[in-house]
Formats: C-alpha cells, sequence, structure tokens
C-alpha cells in the first residue's frame, strides 16, 4: 500500500534526524538522567522504532504489491500505519510519566493485529 511505503521512508527519514539530534548529546554522561536512566533508554527505543516500523512498513507495502486488494489488507495497512505512529510517541509520553505504561498497548495491539490480518490476507 503506498501508504504504508511513504510512512517507511518518512520513518526511516526521521530515524536518522531523531538520531543526530540525540547524538548532540549522547556524550555527555548524566544527559537524560544518565545512560542507564528510564527517560534515556525509553528516548533510544522510541529512535530506533522509527527503524524497525519503517521496516515493517516497508516490508508490508511489498508484500501487499503481491496480493489482491481487499478488505483485510486495508485493515492490516492501517494498523500498521497506527502502530508506527503510536510507538515512538508511547515512548515519549512513558519517557516522562511512568504511570502511563499501559500506553504501549496501543502501538502493540495495532502491529500485533496487522500482522495477523497481513497472514490472513496472504492465506
Amino acid at each position: 500500500m503506498k501508504a504504508n511505503l511513504v510512512l517507511a521512508w518518512v520513518w526511516i527519514l526521521l530515524g536518522f534526524a531523531s538520531g543526530a539530534l540525540m547524538g548532540l548529546r549522547f556524550h555527555q554522561p548524566d544527559w537524560l538522567g544518565g545512560y542507564a536512566s528510564h527517560k534515556r533508554r525509553l528516548y533510544r527505543l522510541g529512535h530506533i522504532s522509527f527503524f524497525g516500523l519503517g521496516a515493517v512498513n516497508l516490508l508490508f507495502s511489498l508484500t501487499a504489491s503481491f496480493c489482491a486488494s481487499g478488505t483485510l489488507l486495508q485493515a492490516a495497512s492501517m494498523a500498521f500505519v497506527v502502530g508506527a505512529v503510536a510507538m515512538p510517541l508511547a515512548c515519549l509520553v512513558f519517557a516522562h510519566n511512568a504511570r502511563l505504561h499501559l500506553i504501549f498497548s496501543i502501538p502493540v495491539t495495532a502491529l500485533i493485529g496487522g500482522a495477523v490480518l497481513t497472514l490472513i490476507a496472504l492465506l
């Protein structure tokens, strides 16, 4: 699906950009509370999620190009977009408020749903 392909490359670009921004401060041992701090770990997770979920959307786009378009693939496409957008946001929110850990259920549920719908469409 074209939306997933565009999102994939935007997310890869955001991965590079967020890495460059964090790279300006990563050498400071106390940045975001130190290397092992909760906040810094979640910022790193958000940064890498851009690359990982960009790759997932790229792979989905390629997979969908081999299938007949249908309702299941459209739903899977939307689920992968929601998961990709929600994951770095969930990392950012959770980094600043540890009580909101359940926010990860949004991207995780969307991504699992996208994978299940894709498998069903393929089978």
